[in-house]
């Protein structure tokens, strides 16, 4: 049986609007958080971000890492929906709430950042891709097959920005169990 594949975003699944992006702050912030559930690893596909500079400015650092079983609290946790089938459209859904599978749902598990939330402080980290990017630019990372990162169950996945001003962020992850 092949692997499943999900794709989610720093937004609500986009229905009858575009996603919304969102503003990264002038202070490193957690964009957008996954935390697998218990025995149900993820490997991370690709990733990617975008941001709606009209100027060129100083490049944001921006992050794709493992802060291990510390997590950030953001403020909106992803709804079902938002956890997209991506290669099967006929995938098992996730299932609701904080025990959902294959991630578990809530603002300290698997969200995204619509304001300021609380970082946590890791005390290990791994870090799984880092770049400057300027905040009218754009990243994506396809990592290559058998290269691509794992993290197990009960880890959280974090796209952390730090921009020395506000610019909105898109960001996505498709990952697979």
């Amino acid at each position: 049986m092949a692997a499943k594949t999900y794709f989610v975003q720093n937004a609500a699944m986009a229905t009858t609007a575009a996603p919304v992006k969102q503003p990264t702050g002038a202070a490193i912030r957690t964009m957008l958080q996954l935390a697998p559930a218990s025995g149900v690893p993820i490997r991370v596909i690709e990733w990617g971000c975008s941001f709606d500079g009209s100027a060129a400015a100083t490049p944001g650092q921006v992050e794709l890492i493992d802060t291990g079983t510390v997590f950030a609290t953001v403020s909106t946790a992803y709804a079902v929906a938002d956890v997209m089938p991506f290669s099967d459209p006929n995938a098992p859904a996730n299932t609701s709430g904080t025990s959902g599978v294959p991630l578990n749902l809530g603002t300290s598990l698997s969200g995204f950042a619509t304001a300021a939330g609380t970082e946590g402080t890791p005390t290990s980290t791994r870090q799984l891709d880092l770049q400057l990017i300027a905040p009218t630019g754009q990243y994506v990372k396809q990592f290559p097959l058998g290269r691509e990162p794992e993290l197990p169950g009960g880890h959280a996945l974090r796209v952390r920005v730090t921009f020395g001003a506000t610019v909105n962020m898109s960001c996505y992850v498709i990952f697979e169990v």
